[in-house]
């Protein structure tokens, strides 16, 4: 049976009905059409319907534990040290893992996601079980929300001290990752790391997703490195490098020269503003940087650029809402661009990145779809209202509504 919903507002100001045949597009027509006899019909009364948005960097084994879990001093060795000491007392567990992740899922979802990458511990200590418990999650929405998982590797992943952390991601793929994590700039043997993580990523025929370069020391840029061994390799797999702080920080010569090396490898680039906002220029306290990659340099290069929310609510990031409209409006005020632009970060870009077909409401595009009571892109980004209705496939999975009432005192 046909699925149409009607009276939706496309970006462009049209007034439209959108058929959908098995969890696809397949028609567009003016609002008012007329509409098949044995067609399922929703009425959207012009609320903007857009592509669903995708969420393509968190760390649902770590969200939602800011209360438990506190980060007194703020900063990044602040929250690195807090989660040491919590998984050493034995505060994080499999059962408690799992309802978090499970609750910061429904929250991407209720907010219009039904895509999202999330990286997960997976160190010579706890090894696999921070993954087993993600996994456990996720399979409570199967068929709402597609979930993607990176094996999050520790350093060193390098050298003779980095045995069981290399024992732990070879653990991690005989269970099942997506891809392969880590973070070459921190590890003493960067190039290596991401030798390895190239042929591991080969012989296990996944891609590669990176934490790269997420400081503020200009002489660090192993994002160039990680270009150039993915062209010389021929790597065909995905690759994305996260953060990419250290690109922002260079000469405008020097952002243009490592961007056009990343288009020519193929590589998405994630920025993560909420995160990285909140973590880096801390020691800058003039002119102090935003810890955003070099947006700009990337997208003249013809680079694909998506954005994530990375951290939510625990000791690497505060806050967070869960919102991928919150990164857009980041990427608005932070990163200078347009709205239009910054929702395509966390929507069809996003989707590209991660390997989902784009949404552009032509016929055999995937119904993927948020319909969100707001005038414009612009609009939603701004006031993010939570009057929502999200459908994956063509098939309504979570709705939000939102009521407001002003009381006047009595007599005004």
């Amino acid at each position: 049976m046909t699925r149409i919903l009607t009276n939706a507002r496309l970006s462009d100001g049209r007034l439209v009905n959108v058929h959908i045949d098995d969890g696809k597009i397949s028609k567009v027509d003016p609002a008012g059409a007329e509409l098949p006899p044995d067609g399922n019909a929703e009425d959207l009364d012009g609320w903007l319907l857009l592509a669903a948005m995708v969420e393509p960097h968190a760390h649902l084994d770590k969200a939602l534990t800011a209360e438990e879990i506190p980060n007194p001093k703020g900063d990044l060795r602040g929250a690195i040290d807090a989660w040491i000491a919590a998984a050493a007392a034995g505060q994080v567990t499999h059962e408690g893992t799992v309802e978090r992740a499970a609750a910061a899922m429904e929250l991407l979802l209720v907010h219009g996601v039904t895509a999202v990458r999330t990286h997960v511990n997976v160190l010579g200590t706890n090894r696999t079980k921070s993954l087993r418990a993600v996994k456990e999650a996720a399979g409570r929405f199967r068929g709402l929300l597609d979930v993607q998982t990176v094996a999050l590797t520790s350093s060193p992943m390098t050298g003779p001290d980095g045995a069981d952390n290399r024992s732990a991601l070879e653990a991690a793929l005989e269970e099942g990752v997506d891809f392969v994590g880590g973070c070459p700039h921190l590890d003493p043997d960067g190039p290596g790391l991401i030798r390895n993580a190239l042929a591991l990523a080969t012989d296990a025929g996944i891609g590669i997703d990176l934490h790269v370069d997420e400081m503020l020391d200009p002489t660090v840029l192993t994002l160039r490195e990680l270009a150039h061994q993915v062209i010389d390799t021929g790597f065909e797999g995905s690759v994305a490098a996260s953060h990419c702080v250290t690109l922002g920080m260079q000469p405008r010569v020097t952002q243009l020269e490592v961007a056009a090396l990343v288009a020519e490898a193929g590589i998405a680039v994630f920025p993560l503003p909420q995160t990285n906002l909140f973590l880096q220029g801390r020691d800058h306290p003039t002119a102090m940087p935003r810890g955003l990659t070099a947006v700009s340099a990337l997208q003249e290069c013809g680079a694909l650029v998506a954005a994530g929310a990375d951290n939510v609510q625990d000791p690497f990031n505060l806050v967070g809402r869960s919102d991928p409209l919150e990164t857009a409006a980041l990427m608005v005020m932070a990163g200078h661009q347009l709205p239009d632009a910054a929702y395509d970060m966390v929507a069809n870009n996003a989707r590209r990145a991660l390997g989902l077909a784009e949404v552009n409401f032509s016929p055999g595009d995937p119904a993927d779809l948020v319909a969100i009571d707001a005038p414009s892109i612009r609009g939603a980004i701004a006031d993010a209202p939570m009057a929502r209705r999200v459908f994956r496939q063509g098939v309504l999975v979570a709705s939000a509504d939102q009521q407001t009432t002003v009381h006047h005192p009595r007599g005004e």
